[in-house]
C-alpha cells in the first residue's frame, strides 16, 4: 500500500512534463512541410546574387548591412496573383529575402494554391495546420524557407521567402532592441 501514494505522486509530477514535451515535439516536427522543388532563390534570382538598383528595382531603405528594394513599375504579383507589396532584402549586398504582403481571403486562397503547386501540398492531417485566427504554413528546402502567416480577422497575410544561410547573417546583424 505504501507504493501506491508514491506512484500516484510520480504520475502527477511526470504527466505535465511529458504532456509539455510531447506538445513541443509535435509542434516542431509538424510545422514545416518538406519542399518538393527548392528554387535556391526567388523567381529566377539566386540567393546570394549581387543586388543593385536597376531598371527593375529601386532602393527604398538602407540600413547599413541590409538594403531593401521594391519593383519600380507595375503592381507586384506572386505568380498569377496580384499582391499589395513585394520587398527584396539584401545582406551585405547579397540577395537574402523577399517579403510579400497581401490582403483578402480570395487572394490568400489563390496564393496558398500557387505555393502548393510550386513547393508541395500541405499535410491536411489534423493538428498540422495552425487553427484559430492566425494561420502559419511553412515549406523548407535545402537552401530556401517559405513561411506564410495569415490573420483571418484582418484578412492580411505576409510571406517570407528566405535563404537559410543568409537569414543567419540578417539575424546576427539585428540588435536585440529592434524587436
Amino acid at each position: 500500500m505504501a507504493h501506491r501514494p508514491l506512484t500516484a505522486l510520480w504520475i502527477r509530477r511526470a504527466f505535465p512534463i511529458c504532456l509539455f514535451l510531447s506538445c513541443i515535439l509535435q509542434g516542431t516536427l509538424a510545422f514545416a512541410i518538406p519542399m518538393q522543388n527548392d528554387p535556391n532563390g526567388f523567381e529566377g534570382i539566386p540567393w546570394g546574387a549581387t543586388f543593385l538598383e536597376t531598371d527593375t528595382f529601386k532602393k527604398v531603405e538602407d540600413a547599413g548591412r541590409s538594403q531593401t528594394y521594391e519593383l519600380k513599375t507595375g503592381t507586384p504579383s506572386l505568380g498569377p496573383v496580384k499582391v499589395d507589396s513585394m520587398r527584396f532584402v539584401t545582406s551585405d549586398g547579397q540577395f537574402a529575402r523577399v517579403t510579400v504582403r497581401y490582403q483578402g481571403k480570395a487572394t490568400h486562397d489563390q496564393i496558398l494554391a500557387y505555393l502548393q503547386s510550386l513547393y508541395g501540398s500541405l499535410d491536411r492531417t489534423p493538428g498540422q495546420i495552425a487553427g484559430g485566427p492566425v494561420k502559419f504554413h511553412s515549406w523548407t528546402g535545402f537552401e530556401t524557407d517559405v513561411t506564410l502567416r495569415y490573420e483571418a480577422e484582418t484578412d492580411r497575410g505576409i510571406i517570407f521567402f528566405e535563404s537559410q544561410e543568409l537569414r543567419r547573417k540578417i539575424t546576427e546583424g539585428n540588435s536585440a532592441t529592434v524587436f
